[in-house]
């Protein structure tokens, strides 16, 4: 499947807005990114980067947000069509929330989310 950058990062917001208050509303500190592709050649299809909210203590003092990054090739070679592409991105956002409160990817698999 072929998107632009823009048109991705366009469909990630969108799947961000569809999310439910509950699970965004608790993200404190966190910006959403898109990349391309990881930096170490996985195939990942996003990242969760900073510390989970039950490991933080004494947090939000002068840190750079944590990341949540979203790798736009990965989602785009694995997909056929925009349903299953906007599927895929709202899983990986999912997941990836799912580390900013600490849950592991054992639990994220177990419910249906890894």
């Amino acid at each position: 499947m072929e998107m632009s950058a823009d048109a991705f990062e366009q469909l990630v917001t969108d799947e961000l807005d569809r999310l439910p208050d509950e699970m965004v509303d608790g993200l404190d500190n966190v910006v959403f990114v898109v990349e391309d592709e990881p930096e170490d050649g996985s195939e990942l299809f996003g990242i969760y980067d900073g510390v989970a909210a039950t490991e933080r203590g004494q947090y939000g003092f002068g840190e750079l947000p944590d990341r949540i990054v979203v790798f736009r090739k990965q989602h785009l070679a694995e997909c056929d069509t925009l349903e299953e592409l906007q599927d895929e991105v709202h899983t990986t956002l999912v997941h990836e929330i799912g580390h900013f409160y600490g849950i592991d990817d054992e639990r994220l698999h177990e419910l249906g989310w890894a």
